[in-house]
């Protein structure tokens, strides 16, 4: 049987408030909002070792805990890297945060569901 790669992906919650200064006024976004954030991370690579895993989901749990013992409650334009937190910029602050403890980390997403909006970098 041909070994082929997978992804296996986790996911957790964090609030988060933030203000985009730079956008138009009116359109809400200078005003500081928060808003209930979904983060993704998601490893490919070949199922290996003696459990046949692309890699641990403990792995995956303890990478996105470290982001959000930063990230959650806390004002996002106050976090070095993210002075302009676009979900752009978020999930690129996400991936150097997380890669060097999943170096098979292949993509990074960041939604908020309740307004149907989303980012998907993709790393590999």
């Amino acid at each position: 049987m041909k070994r082929r790669p997978a992804s296996i992906s986790r996911a957790a919650w964090f609030e988060a408030a933030h203000h985009l200064a730079e956008c138009k006024d009116g359109q809400g976004y200078t005003h500081m909002h928060g808003h209930s954030f979904l983060v993704k991370l998601t490893v490919t690579g070949v199922p290996d070792g003696p459990n046949g895993w692309v890699e641990d989901l403990a792995n995956l749990k303890a990478a996105l805990d470290m982001v959000r013992s930063t990230l959650d409650h806390a004002c996002l334009n106050d976090i070095e890297g993210l002075q302009k937190p676009s979900l752009e910029r978020l999930c690129a602050w996400i991936a150097a945060k997380a890669q060097p403890a999943l170096p098979g980390l292949s993509a990074v997403e960041v939604s908020r569901p309740s307004l149907n909006e989303s980012c998907t970098l993709n790393l590999s």
